[in-house]
């Protein structure tokens, strides 16, 4: 959300969707009383909610950068009479809270901002217990391919979603279908779908699964058993029923420990050619492991015995810290600098109506003050940004890895290392293979956040306050890789790695 070629406020961590989970108490206990509101079982007057739909525009009206970027003001104001709508249908029903989540996940998604959604970590622990954590997870990982859920781990306690087994439909719902319906409440920049599509895979990766979470929502019939077509290994259609996972289940088969202190990182040497840096996740705001020492002893040992690549594998991570400010001074010989556009602010001081349903880490954000200036009829630019944007400079940083250096990419990598792939190829220190990224060219908005408290429905939604906007006219697009490789059914059952195969190539 901080990229790292952007100067930060003071405090101002970069976050991504998994980072206010583990923010945890130690940040979240000082913001407002109405931080845990609970959950009720009564389901509110239509009122109420109206006045919480009422509370969503205004604030996002009057503190999101990023809410006329791709909607003009007539389209947005329709989705917020379609969130109207909604929330006052959900009121004569048993399950209205699950029905306004969903109202909510309709409109944060249209308004194409990755950053800007109901986020499942930062719902109350009532929410969380009843909207997030039954007994109704598809019992596999998969990845998509042509509208195909294909099975790349069986976690089925009948064995009977082999590798290679392809969904093709959900009780009695096509996979293709489904897919669709929750894209259209699924989280992304701008246009780049491939990024929604990453968010529905399920890879072993998060605490909350997004696919998950909006399955249970929006479709019945999945516990206490799952109706799933399939095509098996032999290439028939078949019809099978299995057990789904409990939310206990589903973080016991996870790949990475929730305490992993080094979040998955491993420095490896393959072999004489090729030493690997995995780094899945920079999300290590609490961990009290230092990092940064590490990342210079992996350069020491790469200079003690240098292979001839260095490879940075990000794939899985949508980001964290700015682990790149430590990482590409090692890589440059020579100070570089690099493109910075201007931070972006919808307000000066935060309207006092708004003030009780706000939370966040930092209060300075609700008072910019003297330090948003005026650019024109709809922003102010924050103090140390001036005119259309500024430069940012690299320093080279001993030891430094002269060898070859490659990032592999893909489209979870839309926050703090979408703008470290960015900064990569603007400084030419590296070469990204694999797929397009996620995030946007055209700029993604991120680095400090209110967390919008809703009373009558007791949830929350992520509202980010400041944007970069790249000058011109940039694709609307993540960003494409130097080498690309395209993921196939074949390299899906055969676990075949064609990032790392694309680097072997391009260094024989």
């Amino acid at each position: 959300m901080t990229p790292a070629i952007w100067p930060r406020l003071p405090g101002e961590p970069a976050l991504t969707r998994r980072s206010f989970a583990v923010l945890g108490a130690a940040t979240l206990a000082a913001v407002s009383a109405n931080a845990e509101r609970p959950s009720t079982s009564a389901s509110p007057t239509a009122a109420a909610l109206l006045a919480d739909c009422d509370l969503v525009q205004r604030a996002c009206e009057a503190l999101h950068p990023g809410l006329h970027r791709y909607n003009t003001p007539s389209q947005m104001r329709q989705h917020f009479d379609t969130l109207r709508e909604e929330f006052v249908a959900s009121a004569s029903s048993g399950d209205w809270q699950a029905r306004s989540y969903l109202a909510l996940a309709r409109l944060t998604a249209a308004v194409r901002c990755g950053h800007t959604y109901a986020n499942f970590y930062n719902q109350s622990d009532a929410v969380r217990r009843s909207l997030f954590e039954g007994a109704n997870r598809i019992p596999c990982e998969f990845r998509w391919l042509d509208g195909r859920m294909v099975v790349t781990r069986d976690l089925s306690v009948e064995q009977r979603l082999p590798l290679g087994t392809q969904i093709v439909g959900i009780s009695g719902v096509p996979t293709r279908e489904l897919l669709q319906r929750l894209m259209a409440l699924t989280r992304a920049d701008g246009s780049n779908d491939a990024k929604r599509i990453a968010l529905l895979e399920v890879r072993g990766l998060e605490r909350y699964e997004t696919f998950d979470i909006l399955l249970a929502l929006t479709t019945a019939a999945l516990s206490p058993a799952m109706s799933l077509d399939i095509v098996s290994a032999d290439g028939l259609p078949r019809q099978v029923t299995v057990a789904p996972l409990s939310d206990e289940q589903r973080l016991a088969a996870r790949r990475v420990a929730v305490d992993d202190a080094r979040a998955g990182w491993r420095f490896e040497r393959l072999d004489s050619k090729v030493t690997v840096l995995s780094m899945p996740d920079w999300a290590l705001y609490r961990s009290r492991w230092d990092w940064k020492k590490f990342i210079g002893e992996c350069f020491e040992k790469l200079t003690a015995a240098p292979p001839r690549a260095l490879v940075l594998d990000l794939r899985g991570n949508e980001g964290g810290l700015d682990v790149g400010d430590e990482i590409l001074p090692y890589l440059t010989a020579e100070p570089i600098e690099v493109a910075s556009p201007p931070r972006l602010v919808r307000y000066r001081d935060v309207p006092s109506d708004l003030e009780p349903y706000l939370d966040t880490w930092d209060p300075s954000f609700r008072h910019w003050g003297p330090d948003a200036r005026r650019v024109d009829d709809r922003f102010f630019s924050l103090k140390g940004d001036d005119g259309p944007g500024g430069r940012a400079r690299i320093l080279p940083r001993k030891p430094r890895f002269a060898g070859r250096v490659f990032v592999l990419i893909g489209p979870d990598n839309s926050s703090a290392t979408f703008q470290f792939a960015e900064r990569a190829r603007a400084s030419g220190l590296a070469t990204l293979v694999g797929r397009t990224t996620g995030g946007n060219q055209r700029g993604i908005n991120g680095g400090a956040f209110f967390f919008l408290r809703l009373p009558a429905c007791g949830l929350e939604v992520d509202v980010p306050l400041i944007a970069r906007f790249a000058p011109g006219n940039p694709p609307d697009a993540g960003l494409a890789p130097d080498v690309e490789v395209r993921t196939t059914f074949e390299s899906l059952v055969d676990s075949e790695d064609l990032e790392m195969a694309a680097v072997h190539r391009l260094l024989a």
